[in-house]
């Protein structure tokens, strides 16, 4: 059922832009409420988790902060890469008609990142802060696609790839060893990139930083339902 619920939400993204071709504006309320829901389930939920279990000395609890800051580093990487995808921004030429295989690997890998802490939890919450997520991420890529010059096939066949990786994440989690022994250090690399990720898309300044009722409103509600989860 997650690997359902992980793929669903990308292709549900794809089918929004296809069926009702929002406007920019509503994607950006839900990319706030998806950037604060995801924020608060890492602060309420992730965190405490990581630094709750059983530590062996105060090392350990160096090595998750440095983890942290380690997925903060890697994640503004993939960002040079991907020109900000992850957050809801792709500035890329979308009259070329070859294949963004930087676009793609970038998103891959944060994708397959976002999937891995969600084979150690025991709860809901992530899952669905990463479906949440993942969504207004999605219609923003398929936007992209769609409407660039990339034969369709390609399109589609990049949906779907981009569908795949969280899935792999959580399956990585739960079947190779590696993954399994160093859950605490690879949990906190993905804190990291879920830093990295919410807090941009809540604090990007708005054109003429003007105080921008409607976003704020949506940070408010992904926040609250993140607190009665």
């Amino acid at each position: 059922m997650i690997y359902i619920l992980l793929i669903a939400s990308v292709l549900i993204g794809g089918l929004v832009v296809t069926v009702f071709k929002p406007k920019q504006q509503a994607v950006r309320l839900l990319l706030s409420f998806s950037g604060a829901y995801l924020l608060a389930i890492t602060i309420l939920h992730l965190l405490p988790e990581i630094y709750g279990q059983p530590l062996s000395s105060a090392h350990d609890n160096h090595t998750i902060g440095v983890s942290i800051l380690v997925g903060i580093l890697i994640q503004s990487l993939l960002e040079s890469f991907s020109k900000g995808a992850e957050h809801g921004h792709i500035h890329l030429h979308s009259h070329s008609s070859r294949f963004p295989w930087l676009l793609f690997i970038s998103l891959s890998l944060h994708a397959l990142s976002e999937g891995i802490p969600i084979g150690y939890e025991n709860g809901t919450e992530l899952l669905w802060a990463i479906i949440i997520h993942k969504i207004p991420i999605s219609i923003v890529l398929a936007t992209f696609l769609f409407h660039s010059k990339l034969k369709k096939q390609y399109a589609y066949l990049f949906v779907i790839l981009f569908a795949l990786m969280s899935p792999l994440g959580v399956f990585f989690s739960e079947k190779i060893s590696i993954f399994m022994k160093y859950h605490k250090e690879i949990t906190g690399i993905t804190i990291g990139i879920f830093l990295h990720i919410s807090t941009i898309i809540l604090f990007e300044s708005s054109k003429d930083h003007k105080f921008n009722y409607s976003k704020f409103f949506a940070i408010l509600l992904g926040m609250g339902m993140a607190l009665i989860s």
